[in-house]
Order: C-alpha cells, then structure tokens, then sequence
C-alpha cells in the first residue's frame, strides 16, 4: 500500500522541523512527503525540502483549502493520501500504522485520528479536542464528522470527487459526506493521536470559527444561528469550562475560558450575517491580508 503525505503550509518553519522529525521516527513512513506551500517567507520550504519533501506551490491569490488538498492529492502517487496540518505532531511512532490500518477493509474510504493538545493549548480548546476526539474507536461512523488535520482518504474515492475548491473551511466535513452518500465508511482511529497547537489571538479564533460556520451553511443548507442562540450557548460553554477550571484549580485559565468561547461564538453569530458567495473574499482577508 504506497502512502502518501500531504502538508499544508504557509509560514510554518517553527512548528515543520517537529512534524517533520515525528515522520521519520514512524514505524511505518510514508512513502513520499509532499508539502503544498502557499507563499511562505519564513524558511517553511527549505525545512521542508532539507527533510526530503517533495514542494509544490499555490499562488497566495488561488488559494483555498480545497484547492490546495486537490494540488496535494494530483501531486501525490499513493493510493492512501494521508493528510496532516503543518502545526500538528504525533505523540508517537505507530501514528501512521494505525491511521491506515483501517484502509485493509475496502468500505473505509477515510480515517481520521485523535486530537490533543499540549501546554501551548487553551483550557476551552482542550475540553473542545476531548469532546471531539475521544479514547474509543468507531470504525464505521453514522455521521460525516472528521478533521484533516489528521486524517487519510482513499485515492480512488477522491478521484471521483475532488475536494470542494469554493468552501473557506470545512472541505473535510463537506468531503466526507459525499463519501457516505455514495457508500462508503469514515473509520475514528483513536490511538493515531497528535498534538494540535493552535497559537491565535482574539481575532484569528472569531475567524476560524466565522469561516467554518459560513462553509457549513454552504453544503448542508442549515440557516444562520440567532444571536441569541449563539450568546446562550457562549454563557453555557463558558460556564461548563470555568466549572471544570475550578474542580482542576486551574484559576489562571478563566480569563482566556472567557475570551475563546466569546470568540467562538461571536465567529459563527457573524458567520451568519455574511453572504455564502462571499467565500473567496473570506479565504483572502483572513489568510493573505493587504501589506499595510
């Protein structure tokens, strides 16, 4: 089974060097690493290139998360396309075993794996990953829920259909209902665990979750949240983590508990006053903004 690597990567030379180095301690390594580089400055391509990846270039102005999964998956040779963000690392040296394993049934057209964080990682963020991610397999889920961060497709299955250029997040989620619609199986791997770190202010966390909100509405017609839904379940999140910071002592992390969940919940309030069509002026002001 020839396995394949995808990156995504724009600026991200301080978190390839630990991605990079988990890969080659792999019990069973890819066969090629392929990093799709959307205009890094910061030495992102020659990291990747001094680990032996083969670099291939989106223009900044083409960009979309979509698109640059296509460029990766049309680049790539293996029949299992393994997907992993530039700021992820496994935790340990069977991660890709057990993520592919699940491709020996020929139904599974996508794996994912867990999710964690480190001491980088916010309370809320945490509690978000244990949620999501838990410490159980589901080999053939009833739902399309899953994460490119850390996952695997079939070749053959993203042949048929490609990822969805025009979404500003969520091509994943949206990828993964089509296979289910068409036959196939989404397999949990629990124990094919990174570390996610996502390092964002205020302002980056409103934005990821205001993209991913407009790209669910997007393929699953669900209309936009209320603002008094999304300001109920802001005060209910906050509540449930600063509850849980309290029965861990961890005092220090109620204010950032409140400023992840506003953000949160602010970014999907907005998502709904923002027209559908205006998705690939999203991709751009958020991830490549005019120089001031």
């Amino acid at each position: 089974m020839h396995v394949s690597l995808i990156i995504r990567a724009l600026n991200e030379a301080e978190h390839l060097p630990t991605l990079l180095d988990a890969v080659d301690r792999q019990t069973e390594r890819p066969d090629e690493v392929i990093l799709v580089d959307s205009g890094s400055t910061d030495g992102s391509v020659e990291i990747a290139e001094a680990h032996g990846a083969r670099v291939v270039h989106i223009p900044p102005g083409d960009f979309t998360f979509g698109g640059a999964l296509n460029l990766g998956c049309e680049t790539a040779k293996g029949e299992i396309l393994v997907f992993a963000s530039a700021h992820v690392y496994p935790i340990d040296d069977t991660w890709l075993a057990r993520l592919t394993a699940p491709f020996s049934n020929s139904a599974v057209g996508l794996t994912y794996g867990r999710q964690t964080g480190d001491d980088r990682t916010t309370f809320s963020e945490q509690r978000l990953f244990e949620s999501w991610f838990p410490d159980v397999d589901n080999h053939d889920q009833d739902h399309a829920f899953c994460n490119n961060a850390n996952a695997a497709i079939r070749r053959s299955r993203w042949e048929d259909f490609p990822y969805d250029e025009a979404l500003p997040g969520l091509e994943d989620i949206a990828w993964a209902t089509k296979l289910r619609q068409r036959g196939g199986t989404v397999a949990y791997v629990a124990d094919a665990t990174v570390a996610h770190i996502h390092e964002e202010h205020f302002r980056q966390t409103l934005n990821r979750y205001r993209r991913e909100a407009i790209a669910h509405r997007s393929f699953s017609g669900v209309p936009p949240m209320p603002a008094k839904t999304c300001a109920g379940l802001a005060v209910r999140h906050i509540s449930a983590d600063v509850r849980a910071a309290l029965t861990t002592r961890q005092l220090s992390a109620i204010p950032a508990i409140a400023a992840f969940r506003t953000a949160q919940f602010a970014g999907v309030w907005l998502a709904g006053r923002t027209p559908v069509s205006d998705t690939d002026k999203i991709v751009q002001r958020m991830y490549y903004p005019r120089p001031k």
